[in-house]
């Protein structure tokens, strides 16, 4: 099964019996999630668009390599190859930045508005995204997004967790 990731480093991914589809970076947080998924052995699918490559920062390893034109293109390709689309947004304190809650706010959009109904799992590792649910608690209080929107995702607090939800 493929799950499409960002932000976990975790062995569980290939011990689970997933393969890793990911937007093939080799630093930071899709890094990790790489180096985890191929020093055990999993199939990784990176997903990155042509000017990556030019500067250098596509992880070298992938089982399979797609090159997309464009950012938008890359992460449609990723959503489509992935059977859960799984957004962990945090692993041992390794946090998701600018590109992390720009796919993310997209994904749960794109749930919201029934063109997917695969889960959403924020991996909420010593709480980093404490302000961020926060933030979307706010705008339900004022008013701005209904309730249902922050039933369309689950929150984990442990790797356990992320993959019981997963499975159940």
């Amino acid at each position: 099964m493929n799950i499409c990731v960002f932000g976990s480093s975790s062995e569980q991914i290939d011990e689970k019996g997933y393969n890793l589809v990911f937007g093939a970076g080799k630093y930071g947080v899709m890094g990790a999630s790489a180096r985890g998924a191929y020093s055990a052995g999993g199939h990784t699918i990176g997903v990155t668009p042509d000017f990556f490559i030019d500067v250098g920062v596509v992880f070298d390893k992938c089982s399979e390599l797609i090159v997309t034109d464009t950012m938008r293109e890359r992460k449609g390709i990723m959503e489509d190859k992935a059977r859960e689309l799984l957004r962990i947004l945090n692993d041992n304190g390794c946090a998701g930045g600018m590109g992390t809650f720009e796919e993310f706010f997209e994904v749960l959009t794109l749930k919201q508005l029934n063109r997917h109904t695969k889960p959403i799992i924020i991996y909420n590792v010593k709480g980093y995204y404490n302000s961020m649910l926060a933030m979307l608690d706010n705008a339900v209080s004022e008013k701005f997004m209904t309730n249902a929107c922050n039933r369309l995702y689950t929150i984990a607090d442990t790797e356990e967790e992320v993959f019981n939800q997963l499975e159940n």
